[in-house]
Parts: C-alpha cells; sequence; structure tokens
C-alpha cells in the first residue's frame, strides 16, 4: 500500500511519520489542524486511488482520502503578553473556523477531531459553561427546570450527551412551548393557549380529518380509487391494479435558519425534510408534489447570514435541485421581498428596521396514504427500534436550538456553520422506496409499525418519540438503544454527536420482529440501510449504552420519558406598547421595485410564465380525481395590522384555490405556518392577534386548521443596526380534495380565436367597494411607504363565501376560461399579468361610475381588495352576469381580450375615456 500510494501516478510525497512532530516544532503555543474532505463527500481523488487498489490486487479498500495537517506556531521570541493572546485566540472556535475558510473548503471539508467519551456536565444555578459551550441555547425557565431537574429529581449530574439531547429535543423549535404556553396580554391571563384556539377551527368546519395535530402530516378524506402497485411488494414482481380508499396528506415545515447561513443546503435539506414528514405519515405515506417559498431581505448588511442574491439564487436552486433528484415536483410558491424602516410601537424616534435579514424558507408537500395505514402501533415491549436511510455523520449538530434562539448572530459563527444539514437525494429516494415497498404490502404485512422522520434533535429526539406511548397507562414504551449498531459513515463520531447530529435522509421505525428478515430483504434490494438499534422495554425509560457495550459506570443517556413530561407549560407576559398609526398613503416621485412575485413550477401556457393560483395533482391514471392545494400570505398588511393581515392570509389562500373545482370550501383544511420574532417586545402581542382574527375568520368561513409550524427566531443582530426583526408571516396553505382535475381554471387569458370578455368579480365589503384601501399595498411601497392605517380586509365572510361558491359553481358548469386573483399589486397588475400569461392583446377600461370611482382611480387600480379577475366567453356573458346580480354578487365589466397574439400583442388602458397604457 506505501508503495503505491508514494507512486508517481498518485503524485504523493508519502512519509512513514509526520513531519510536523519534529523537536523543533515543540512549543507550548502551538495550534495542529487538520482539514479534509467531510465524510459525506467522496472526492475524484479517492475514487481513483480505490480504484488503483484493484487493479494493484488489494481488496476491501471503501475510500481513500488525502488531509492537510498544518502546525501553527508563535514566534520563540514573542513576549509573555503576546502568548498570552495568541493562546486566547486559538482556543477559539471563530480562530478555527478562520483557519478553515482560508485553509480549506467550508462546504466541502472540514476539521478532524478525535472522539471522546460523555462527560458529567456541573450544573449551577450561577454558571451556564455548559449552554455556552455545548451551544444549547437554554433561557432562564429551561437553566432552571433541569437545574431542579437533575439535582433534586435525579440527584446526579446530567452527561453532556443528556444536556445536549433534551435542549435540542425540548426546545421551541421542537415542543412549540410559545403556542402551547400560558399567555398574560398587558396584565390579563388568556383563558387558553393559541394551540388550542387553532384546533377549535375544528368545530365549525367539516369532519374530513383523518389525522389532526397528530402525526408528522396532517390528512383529510380522499376518494375510493383505481391505483397502480407492486403485485408482490417483497420481490420483484409485476405492477397490478387494485381500488383502495386513498387520502390527501399535507405538510408544511420551514428551515429559515439553516437557509440563512448556507442557503443551498439549508433549503435542500429543508425539501428532504419535509419529504420524509410526508412518507412518515401513519405507518407510511407516498409523496406527490412539492410547494416553495422565499422571504428575503433587500440588501446586504454586514452579518453572519448570507447576502440577498446568494439567498435568492442558491436556495432557489437548492429547492429545485433536490426535488428534481428525487422525484418530486415544485407545483406553487411564491419569492417576497421587504425592508423598511418602521415607525411602530415604543420603537425609538428614528423607528425600527423591520426586513428578512433572516430568510424565510418554506416547504409544503403534497402527497396520498392508503386508509388502512393511517394509524400508528403503540409501542410495546419486545418491538424491534431500528433505523433506515443514510449513516450518521458529524451534520447538522445542535439545529434545534440554533433555530430557537430570539435573536440569531449572538453565537460563534461555527456552532451555528456546524447546525445546518447536507443533503443525499438519491439517499431520500432510496428511503422512499423501502417505505412503499411496506406500505404496499398492506396493514396485515406491513412490518413498519410506527414511523417517525429524523430531524431537530437528531436521533435523541426522533428515537424517545418513536418509543414514547399516547397511552402510559397501559404501555409505557420506553427502549434500550446501543451505540455500536448503529451504521456509522464517520468512525470519529462522539456518542453525542451521534445523539444529537441532525444528519438527514434518516427515519426510525418501529420494527415488527416477526418480519425482520422481510424488512432486511426489501432494505437489501433497494441498497437502503437497515440498522436495528434497540428494543422496547416497556419501563418507560431511554437509556443510551456507550461504544464498547455497557462497560461505562454511567451511561451516556439514562432518562424517564413520563419524567421529562411532566414540565409545566412555559408563561409568557406579552405587552402590547404604544401603537403608532402609520402615515396616510401620498404619492411621491421617487420610486422602487414591487415586493413579491408568484414564483414556482406551476406555468401558464404559451409563455410559461409562473403564475398559476393554484396546483393540482391526480391520485390515480384512470381517474380524474385528486387534490388542490393554494397558498396566501399577506405580512405587509400585517405590519399595518397583524390581525388584517393573518385575514387577508386566508383570504388570498382561498382566492387561490377556488380556481380548482372542489368538494365544497367546508372541505378545506389549512396549515398555518408562523414566522415571528415573537420573543421579542410587542411582537408575542401582535402574533396573538393575528392568531385570533385568523380563527375567528375561519369559524365563520367554515375552513379549518389541521396542523402547521412555527418559526418564532425571527429577528438577526447587524452590526450598526442592532436587532433587525422579520415582518411578522402567516403562510396558510388551503387544501382540499378536487373532484375533477381537468377542469381547473388557470390564469392567462385564452381569446381562441375570437373576442372574450374580462369580467372583476369584487369580493371587498359593499360599503368599501367604493373606497379602496392602499394601507400595505405594492404601490405604496413604491414610494416606500406603509399607505396608513386603511388596509383592505375581509370584512364580510359571508359575501366572501357566497362568492367562492357562486364561482365553484361556474367552474363546474365549464363557464369560465380563465381566471386570476387580485393579490399584491392590485386589480391592474392582475389583469396585465393574466395578458402577460396568454401573450395576447387585451383592452381594458375603468372609466364606470357605478364601479369605479374616477377621483379615486388610483386607489381603485393599485388597492389590493379582495377580488377576481374572470375571462368568459360571449355566449356566456349574460347568464353569468344575471346569475350574479340574482344572487348579489358585485361584478363589473371591464374589458376584452383581442386575437392578437405574440410580438404584435398590445396592452392598452383606458381611463376616463383616455388611453392611459
Amino acid at each position: 500500500m506505501f508503495w503505491l500510494l508514494a507512486h508517481d501516478v498518485l503524485h504523493q510525497d508519502l512519509h512513514k511519520s509526520s513531519q510536523l512532530n519534529s523537536a523543533e516544532n515543540h512549543s507550548a503555543h502551538k495550534l495542529m489542524i487538520e482539514i479534509g474532505p467531510r465524510p459525506t463527500m467522496t472526492t475524484a481523488f479517492s475514487t481513483n486511488a480505490v480504484s488503483a487498489c484493484r487493479s494493484a490486487g488489494i481488496k476491501g479498500i471503501q475510500r481513500l482520502e488525502q488531509s492537510q495537517r498544518y502546525l501553527i506556531l508563535l514566534s520563540p521570541d514573542a513576549s509573555q503578553a503576546q502568548c498570552a493572546q495568541f493562546q486566547t485566540f486559538l482556543s477559539s472556535d471563530d480562530c478555527r473556523l478562520a483557519l478553515l475558510d482560508c485553509l480549506g473548503d467550508k462546504m466541502t471539508e472540514c476539521e478532524y477531531l478525535a472522539g471522546s467519551p460523555p462527560n458529567s456536565e456541573m450544573l449551577h444555578k450561577e454558571d451556564k459553561d455548559a449552554d455556552e459551550k455545548l451551544g444549547l441555547a437554554l433561557d432562564q425557565s429551561d437553566f432552571d427546570f433541569y437545574l431542579q431537574f437533575f439535582r433534586e429529581r435525579l440527584q446526579r449530574n446530567p452527561t453532556d450527551v443528556e444536556l445536549f439531547d433534551l435542549a435540542q429535543s425540548n426546545s421551541e423549535h421542537s415542543r412549540h412551548w410559545f403556542f402551547k404556553g400560558n399567555m398574560v396580554v398587558d396584565g390579563v391571563q388568556r383563558l387558553e393557549s393559541l394551540f388550542k384556539t387553532i384546533q377549535k377551527t375544528q368545530l365549525s368546519s367539516n369532519n374530513n380529518n383523518v389525522i389532526c395535530f397528530s402525526d408528522n402530516s396532517s390528512a383529510i378524506k380522499g376518494f375510493p380509487i383505481k391505483i397502480l402497485a407492486s403485485s408482490q411488494p417483497q420481490r420483484h414482481s409485476l405492477l397490478t391494479t387494485k381500488r383502495q380508499l386513498t387520502h390527501i396528506v399535507y405538510t408544511a415545515e420551514t428551515h429559515n435558519f439553516p437557509t440563512g447561513v448556507c442557503p443551498f443546503p439549508g433549503a435542500a435539506t429543508g425539501v428532504g425534510g419535509r419529504i420524509r414528514d410526508n412518507h412518515a405519515t401513519g405507518r407510511g405515506a407516498h409523496e406527490i408534489a412539492g410547494l416553495a417559498a422565499m422571504g428575503r431581505e433587500q440588501w446586504k448588511y454586514s452579518s453572519s447570514l448570507s447576502s440577498p442574491v446568494k439567498i435568492l439564487l442558491e436556495a432557489s436552486d437548492g429547492a429545485s435541485d433536490y426535488g428534481n433528484k428525487f422525484g418530486e415536483p415544485i407545483i406553487s410558491g411564491f419569492t417576497r421581498t421587504f425592508g423598511m424602516q418602521l415607525q411602530r410601537g415604543d420603537s425609538s424616534p428614528e423607528g425600527e428596521r423591520i426586513e428578512y435579514i433572516k430568510p424565510i424558507m418554506f416547504s409544503g408537500g403534497i402527497g396520498s396514504i392508503d386508509d388502512s395505514l393511517i394509524t400508528k402501533v403503540q409501542p410495546q415491549k419486545g418491538q424491534l427500534v431500528a433505523k433506515i436511510g443514510g449513516p450518521v455523520y458529524r451534520i447538522g449538530v445542535g439545529g434545534g436550538a440554533a433555530s430557537s434562539l430570539a435573536v440569531q448572530g449572538k453565537r460563534e459563527n461555527a456552532i451555528d456553520y456546524g447546525a445546518v444539514q447536507r443533503g443525499d437525494p438519491e439517499m431520500e429516494q432510496k428511503l422512499h422506496r423501502l417505505i412503499r415497498s411496506c406500505a404496499e404490502l398492506g396493514a396485515d404485512a406491513n412490518p413498519i409499525l410506527s414511523i417517525h422522520d429524523q430531524g431537530a434533535g437528531g436521533n435523541g429526539n426522533v428515537l424517545k418519540e418513536i418509543v414514547e406511548s399516547t397511552q402510559p397507562e397501559s404501555q409505557k414504551g420506553g427502549a434500550i438503544i446501543h451505540a455500536d449498531a448503529f451504521e456509522l459513515g464517520d468512525s470519529s463520531i462522539t456518542l453525542r454527536e451521534l445523539w444529537g447530529a441532525e444528519y438527514q435522509e434518516s427515519d426510525a421505525i418501529l420494527l415488527d420482529p416477526t418480519k425482520r428478515d422481510l424488512m432486511q430483504k426489501i432494505a437489501d434490494r433497494e441498497r437502503c440501510s437497515l440498522s436495528v438499534v434497540g428494543q422496547v422495554t416497556g419501563d418507560g425509560r431511554v437509556v443510551l449504552t456507550g461504544f464498547g457495550g455497557d462497560s461505562q459506570a454511567q451511561y451516556p443517556v439514562d432518562l424517564d420519558l413520563e419524567q421529562i413530561a411532566e414540565r409545566e407549560p412555559k408563561t409568557f407576559n406579552l405587552t402590547s406598547g404604544n401603537p403608532a398609526p402609520p402615515h396616510p398613503f401620498y404619492p411621491t416621485k421617487p420610486l422602487t421595485l414591487d415586493n413579491r412575485a408568484d414564483c414556482a413550477a406551476a406555468v401558464c401556457w404559451p409563455t410559461t410564465h409562473p403564475l398559476a393560483d393554484v396546483g393540482v395533482v391526480a391520485l390515480s391514471y384512470w381517474e380524474k380525481l385528486g387534490a388542490a392545494v393554494a397558498l396566501g400570505e399577506q405580512p405587509v398588511k400585517g405590519l399595518v395590522n397583524p390581525g388584517v393581515g393573518a385575514r387577508m392570509s386566508v383570504g388570498e389562500a382561498l382566492t387561490n384555490l377556488v380556481f380548482a373545482p372542489i368538494t365544497c370550501i367546508e372541505d378545506v383544511k389549512c396549515s398555518g405556518n408562523w414566522m415571528w420574532a415573537a420573543k421579542l417586545p410587542e411582537e408575542g402581542t401582535r402574533l396573538v392577534a393575528a392568531c385570533d382574527a385568523m380563527c375567528a375568520l375561519m369559524a365563520e368561513l367554515g375552513v379549518a386548521v389541521d396542523g402547521g409550524k412555527d418559526s418564532l427566531s425571527m429577528a438577526t443582530q447587524v452590526e450598526d443596526f442592532g436587532v433587525v426583526k422579520a415582518p411578522g408571516t402567516l403562510v396558510i396553505t388551503a387544501y382540499a380534495p378536487c373532484v375533477d382535475i381537468t377542469k381547473v381554471i388557470t390564469p392567462d387569458f385564452k381569446p381562441a380565436g375570437s373576442e372574450t370578455t374580462i369580467l372583476h368579480l369584487s369580493m371587498a365589503s359593499q360599503i368599501l367597494q367604493k373606497q379602496p384601501r392602499l394601507g400595505g399595498s405594492a404601490l405604496a411601497q413604491c414610494h416606500a411607504q406603509l399607505g396608513g392605517q386603511s388596509v383592505p380586509n375581509l370584512d364580510d365572510a359571508a359575501y366572501f363565501k357566497h362568492c367562492f361558491n357562486m364561482v365553484q359553481n361556474w367552474i363546474k358548469q365549464d363557464m369560465l376560461l380563465s381566471g386570476h386573483d387580485v393579490s399584491d399589486g392590485g386589480l391592474l397588475t392582475a389583469v396585465l399579468e393574466c395578458a402577460f400569461a396568454g401573450n395576447c392583446s387585451v383592452q381594458c377600461f375603468f372609466n364606470i361610475p357605478e364601479c369605479y370611482q374616477p377621483e379615486k382611480l388610483l386607489e381603485h387600480l393599485f388597492a389590493e381588495e379582495l377580488g377576481l379577475i374572470l375571462e368568459v366567453q360571449s355566449d356566456r356573458l349574460q347568464q353569468i352576469l344575471l346569475e350574479a346580480d340574482k344572487n348579489g354578487i358585485r361584478i363589473c365589466e371591464i374589458g376584452q381580450t383581442l386575437a392578437v397574439f405574440g410580438p404584435d400583442a398590445k396592452r392598452k388602458i383606458k381611463t376616463k375615456g383616455d388611453e392611459c397604457l
């Protein structure tokens, strides 16, 4: 081997001992650092070296990498003060990260570290060294709880593995303390938690959820359909058809912190984690399509996070790249930018900066599940605990705690960078095929009894979750886990990293011991790792044995699940501050660019314009039944009034969803994803107001929330600016069963050889129809304003619902050619978007006094009041107008499309009889 590696072909200057160990290098003030390829990335050198070994007859070599060792010494004549300063600098993580930055590539290389045994960490009330050293991000209530828990309940010190485990798995990111906590708003105790308020929306909607607030995804009742499946999933076999009751699965996640630090891998692993949420529903589900969205800053600041252009390009590429390699299309989404200095509440005279310094990276996914697999089996003594998917790597260490900080940018960069995961979509595809094969075996033969995806907190979180019983009075759960049983991708992994690393493409399952051989057979066929790492004990304890078995005096982890769960909800004391109303909108000459674009793979022909309002998937190859999904978010309006922003987010989601024929509006279920700096003064109160407004509106409309996620660390410490908060953002995803996927209406005008009519259906309150509101509009932002307190709102829920149902009837009767919602940019923008997407000519006029007041024409054209643009054929026009008038729906004829396409297409807008555009 030495001869081969030293051969000129591989260009190696090889020695049998390190030249850095010479006598002249024996200094007390030195640092040795070794940098080499990340364990997850095989280099071209390794590929060539392994090939050379095999050609030379040397067997058993699977990987061979080269690394570089650097010895950093202080000059022998340095002063004592310089020695002390040098030693302090070398011992900091920032130093090591800086060295890695200049000596290697952070994306493909890392520092090689030696493993270490678990340590007992001393907890003192006045001493938070363990918190800072391990990057635990504990707040005072966390610290007090663990101090009391270990000192008084367990009467021992925790190990570093236990501390790291609890900090991740019990973080805000994982346990949602804010939404489940006690709220005291301006000194008044709130009667229930936000989570319970959200759950109550189910009472006013149809009872069509088969999974709700209890699994990795939610699911609603679907249809009995004809599907294509393997006749014998345990072996190579023919595909066959069968009928089964199939339900619709949806989940949504955000990956904001990782995307801000490393946009491409952050967005990619956000998609990967959400895909695993989809397939880890029940006892195994199927992924179909994804949604992706971003919110980012406008300008580059001195920050530990990435630049806006890097986030825009690399996050978009990361999400698409992972989906493409896995085989899941992105069918809907949006991109938003915002940054403004605002005077709000008790902020300083110069105001506060509101901007997406910490970005939003949203990933949603829709899928399907067999009715017989919707319920997980409870953990019982004797069941096997197994990991499936990729091996253990030192990747994503501490992501749960890092994502739960009140303000980003206050920690050492090395800790933040180490918390970012890396994705492997090829392994995800293998994992998907393994789960799909097991699911296709059916409920009785499926070896998977329960499944959870590995995310925040790594093995420490997912393995406790998989063995935790929801019926502790009859089955306590608990398990003994063996560190030696894990498949390691990096042999230098420490116990803390094995237990806490959030390496991707990995799930935990409860495995039927009688079907272990069957599971192994399928895993081998799909080339997907299966590691049986433990067994359910039934004593309610989770015990991790260290490397080498049970030789340790103290187990690295030994925790009682019931004791951990006994923690009382946190109490949050919130204040409202003194509201400072925004100034009314006043047009000025300097303009800036608009802040939002619909940006997704849901394109419209013939120009492939990314404009489609609703994403639709089929559930069967033979039937027209499917599922529809749409997004809504209005954070800028929420800056003026949080409650209005939440109501308009619901309204936008539904005005997007309306263009797919669904069963009924009461069957619509929503995922609510909250991105808010809720732990900072006044922001928590704004979130509470938004949540209450959303729930009240849903009760009136008959729709409900069945899941969601929160990211409450949307603030960043920025040099020269202090703390910059992101706009409080609520993303609503509305999804429902689609009764005919061939009747979906798209927003591209279609004047197929003849003129068609363009209609504007107003969903604004009748009283306010002639008083359009510009607050929070794109026009106001173009003038560097918010536009005053007069903000568009969903004021009349009954009228809105009536309009929704009427448009649904028209779609099912084939009376509409195209349609689009009026949203960001207003009425004129919506019309032009449809014309651009259809690549055709339009002629519009807004000089109808009964619809649009001439003296308020600017407001009418750019106000973002809820409404719809509809295109109809001439022979259907009168029927639609008569039905609208009969049912009290306010609709106006605003123009025609012309059969002039391509380069010759023109868009003419007339106001007051004059052509203005």
